[in-house]
């Protein structure tokens, strides 16, 4: 039914995965001229033009799945996507600026110096030029399904790599499928990157816990293939998201035994990853950060704030 795109994108995860079915385009991938310019070719191939795109899902609110959408939406197609990333997509310059204001001061509570606190959150304003705002038409749920070339497409909410994530499932050729984003990828450990809370005074969300409850849930879903939004298809999805779970313990036990006295996130990223570039830093702690809320979750280790630092010793 879909049929992969390969589009080239500026970051250092490589090409993402676009997918076609019919008058309908699944992530059309960055805003730049070189991914329309592959977006076109394979079009063309399916003897279609950009005016007869008549819809656009998006899977989240990423730039390297979303941005040329809006080229789409400003020929008439339909844009559809959750109801949590509908506000980022719409003002995804807004997004930026309210994840910004939070994470400078998240980073110094973690023990980052202000100036790479703010180097750091700043990096990211390279973003908007490849992921102009959108707006939605249509705002989906689980539950919820999608027409696609005459067949119905069912959505189920995806937890933990962006916010509003979700999947795409149809049958094909007797297999029950799911395109399912950069939730499930076949051959890279899915990065849980931190997010602000949604709205001021809430708690920040612990991503990576909740991460993992919606891997072992989609793990017992029975689907037979994921389409993910980079590299190749993942033919056995529960062992992969089983060899996924496996790689998160063991990575949580590593953050573990780096709590001997009381410690900082940043010494914890800096402990399981060295001297990271500053371009990095905003993975590395998420992953410091992640593995610490599992370990606070589980009872493990006991979390503590002492001159405005945040300091995880076990317990």
């Amino acid at each position: 039914m879909f049929r992969r795109v390969s589009l080239p994108t500026p970051f250092q995860v490589g090409p993402v995965n676009s997918y076609l079915a019919g008058r309908t385009i699944v992530d059309p991938g960055p805003d730049s001229e070189e991914a329309w310019s592959e977006l076109l070719t394979a079009l063309e191939a399916r003897s279609l033009a950009p005016d007869d795109i008549e819809q656009v899902l998006i899977t989240h609110p990423h730039p390297d799945h979303f941005g040329l959408a809006h080229r789409f939406g400003e020929r008439g197609a339909r844009i559809v996507a959750s109801e949590p990333a509908t506000p980022i997509l719409e003002d995804f310059a807004g997004r930026l600026d309210h994840e910004q204001a939070y994470f400078v001061d998240f980073f110094e509570r973690c023990g980052m110096a202000a100036e790479t606190a703010e180097t750091v959150t700043q990096l990211p304003e390279a973003f908007l030029n490849y992921a102009s705002s959108v707006t939605v038409d249509r705002s989906v749920a689980a539950g919820d399904e999608v027409t696609v070339d005459d067949s119905l497409v069912a959505v189920d909410d995806l937890v933990g790599h962006s916010v509003g994530e979700v999947l795409f499932a149809f049958e094909a050729d007797g297999e029950r499928r799911a395109i399912v984003g950069d939730n499930v990828l076949a051959d890279i450990t899915p990065n849980p990157f931190l997010q602000p809370p949604a709205d001021d005074g809430e708690a920040r969300p612990r991503v990576l816990p909740r991460y993992n409850d919606s891997l072992d849930r989609l793990a017992t879903a029975g689907y037979d293939r994921f389409l993910p939004g980079h590299r190749t298809d993942i033919e056995e999805p529960s062992a992969r998201i089983e060899a996924i779970r496996a790689e998160h313990e063991d990575r949580t036990d590593d953050v573990e035994t780096l709590l001997d006295s009381p410690t900082t996130p940043v010494s914890v990223m800096e402990g399981l990853f060295g001297d990271l570039p500053v371009t990095e830093q905003f993975s590395g702690m998420s992953e410091a950060v992640g593995h610490l809320d599992v370990l606070e979750q589980r009872g493990r280790v006991e979390r503590e704030e002492s001159g405005g630092v945040v300091l995880y010793e076990r317990a």
